[in-house]
């Protein structure tokens, strides 16, 4: 297990958490949560060694074997499944000493031929060791690893002329998943993810769910999608004011407990202050009297004694509104039997589309179907290779994408971008409206060339929306996003009147925000009939019958065979080890629940209404006898708890 004692850490002089003491268990698949720059990545550099505590221990097994995905790629004249491949570090030493063995027993045969002399050099050609390596090359599915590679690669949107493609061939954003895939094909105890969906589409975010979901070892996930945690994780830690909590659960657990946790610390607070003043009152009162003094003097050490309880505390939200854009024109935008492409070639055709106001539009679809083609047609962007695209009277479109992050002027901070673009505003004014978006004291002077990839998202959503949009076109609005700025620019998109346009990975803002799904596929943009769960029934069909037409393949069956021996070896292990670890997780939300109900019972046993004159005493007994009964049921659930991760701990690593 990982194990932290009395854990502080900080970088830069910054304290970031302090006094972190918890236990994460072989198997546990847990959501990293909490704001940006709080040091979430930060905890993840610490578990990679790569950052040293302040105070405290942090201990893992010596044994494991971590992976992670790597923050830059150098552009590498290796192909790209064999830049996969090379996550697997051990069939790589396998196949590098068996080659050496190999050569050098060729060229024994060749100095063999060459002379017959018996004091010719003595062969280095060990049978036994080749055997010893050939039975670890079994062992490890080192036959059918390839065909892993493949899969891997085409899960994350690469197709099968890009296997062969060196990865300096590769943009950022691509080399991004081939780093993805080369730590899933580490065969790891622990994975360590930071915020893998960022640069994936909705294809790619689905299949890497489902494969995280039969990882075996233990997982740490940085991620900003509340999908994703939900499906994914079954603990959630979060770190918040310097500490780090552990809830059971996923993402929408977390936020269940945590309002009862907080809700409950309100009160307890607020119960205190009550006795605080009562205790003050009758101290003021009587300290002088005589009679009353060592009452007086004894209530003075309650008070001291009495354990502080700080007042519940959310750190502040993010707030913000589409400003009104006024009257809008009906239909916005017309595309008809339009066609668009780049130079000769033609990317989507046939294209029938009109735009009106209030009407919400999703686009789906897999990567390279054409989707920001599409957006970029709608933006005016690019123009159409063949039909017309008609802009309605008064249209004002607000169009994000990535893209766009690029050409803020890294030299100039947020004021100056607003001020440049609206300068008949009063500064106070646009002062106030960047607080909105957390651009707050030194930061909305500061240049946005240091900022990150969230806070440059950001400045371009205000710098968007200021501009009273009636038509908003929006290419994957949440990348760089923490979850609570996700949620402000949901609650905004709903309030928002005008037109949508939407292209997003976060399935959570497409089920609350968009109304209709359209799918872009094999060149073609039309309505789709169904929601995202039957998008992804769709999408698996469209795998299925890719990989039975031979999508993605390895040009050898003998591996696919291989391949499937393997898996067929490692379902039984894996139903055994999914069977323990859905009980662990049951017998967890039981124990939280008991919990959460123990807490209450204190709560309650402490109030001095409890035992006054006029109080039923039966009551009192009867809340007594409940947490007798809570406890003991408390006890029993973690003996059989601890049970069940012993035999977790007994499984053998995959």
């Amino acid at each position: 297990m990982i194990l932290l004692r009395n854990l502080s850490f900080g970088r830069n002089g910054q304290l970031l958490v302090e006094d972190a003491s918890l236990q994460l268990h072989p198997g546990w698949k847990i959501g990293l949560i909490g704001a940006n720059g709080s040091g979430k990545s930060s905890f993840l550099a610490l578990l990679r060694d790569e950052l040293h505590a302040e105070s405290g221990d942090l201990e893992l097994p010596r044994a494991w074997v971590l992976a992670h995905v790597a923050q830059d790629t150098p552009a590498l004249p290796d192909a790209a499944l064999d830049f996969t491949l090379d996550g697997d570090t051990e069939l790589r030493a396998i196949e590098r000493e068996l080659a050496a063995l190999e050569a050098a027993h060729d060229n024994d045969h060749d100095d063999q031929r060459k002379s017959l002399r018996d004091d010719q050099r003595k062969s280095p050609w060990d049978g036994h060791r080749v055997g010893e390596l050939h039975g670890r090359l079994g062992e490890i599915g080192g036959y059918a690893a390839p065909a892993r590679a493949a899969e891997l690669l085409y899960g994350l949107g690469f197709s099968d002329a890009d296997y062969a493609r060196p990865v300096s061939d590769f943009s950022g954003g691509w080399r991004v998943r081939l780093n993805l895939a080369r730590a899933l094909m580490c065969r790891s105890d622990l994975l360590l993810l930071d915020e893998p969906t960022n640069h994936l589409d909705l294809d790619a975010v689905l299949w890497l769910e489902n494969w995280l979901k039969s990882y075996s070892g233990t997982l740490i996930l940085i991620a900003h999608d509340r999908d994703f945690l939900d499906a994914v994780a079954d603990h959630t830690l979060n770190l918040e004011q310097q500490k780090l909590k552990l809830y059971t659960g996923g993402y929408s657990d977390f936020e269940r407990q945590r309002s009862a946790q907080l809700a409950l610390q309100q009160s307890m607070y607020e119960k205190q202050q009550r006795e605080k003043a009562h205790l003050h009152s009758y101290i003021e009162r009587f300290r002088a009297k005589a009679t009353k003094a060592r009452q007086a003097q004894s209530r003075i050490k309650a008070l001291a004694r009495m354990e502080e309880v700080t007042a519940a505390h959310v750190d502040t939200q993010f707030t913000f509104r589409f400003r009104d854009a006024g009257a809008a024109p009906d239909p916005l935008l017309v595309v008809h039997d339009g066609r668009a492409g780049y130079g000769e070639k033609t990317v989507l055709s046939d294209i029938k589309l009109t735009l009106r106001p209030g009407q919400r539009l999703a686009l789906l679809g897999r990567n390279g179907a054409g989707k920001s083609t599409l957006v970029k047609l709608l933006a005016g962007e690019l123009q159409p290779m063949s039909g017309e695209r008609v802009e309605g009277k008064g249209l004002n479109i607000g169009y994000f994408a990535q893209h766009q992050l690029e050409q803020l002027r890294p030299d100039e901070s947020p004021l100056q971008h607003m001020l440049r673009l609206f300068s008949r505003t009063r500064e106070q004014e646009l002062r106030t409206y960047l607080g909105s978006f957390d651009f707050r004291g030194d930061m909305v002077s500061a240049p946005c060339g240091r900022f990150s990839g969230g806070e440059k998202s950001r400045l371009a959503l205000a710098l968007l929306i200021w501009q009273k949009p009636n038509l908003l076109l929006l290419d994957e609005p949440t990348n760089h996003l923490d979850l609570e700025m996700r949620e402000a620019l949901n609650l905004a998109l709903q309030e928002y009147e005008g037109g949508v346009v939407l292209v997003s990975h976060d399935r959570h803002l497409l089920r609350t925000t968009a109304d209709e799904l359209w799918l872009v596929a094999d060149g073609r943009v039309q309505a789709f009939d169904g929601d995202l769960d039957d998008y992804s029934d769709w999408l698996a069909r469209q795998r299925s019958a890719a990989a039975s037409a031979g999508t993605p393949s390895t040009g050898k069956q003998a591996r696919r065979e291989d391949r499937a021996q393997a898996t067929a070896e490692r379902q039984a292990l894996l139903e055994q080890r999914r069977s323990l670890q859905k009980e662990t997780v049951k017998i967890e939300k039981q124990i939280a629940s008991r919990q959460s109900e123990l807490a209450l019972l204190e709560a309650r046993l402490v109030d001095p209404t409890l035992y006054a004159g006029d109080a039923d005493p039966a009551l009192a007994q009867t809340l007594l006898k409940r947490k007798t009964e809570l406890l003991r049921a408390i006890e029993q659930a973690e003996l059989r708890w601890l049970e069940m991760h012993e035999s977790l701990e007994g499984l053998p690593t995959i």
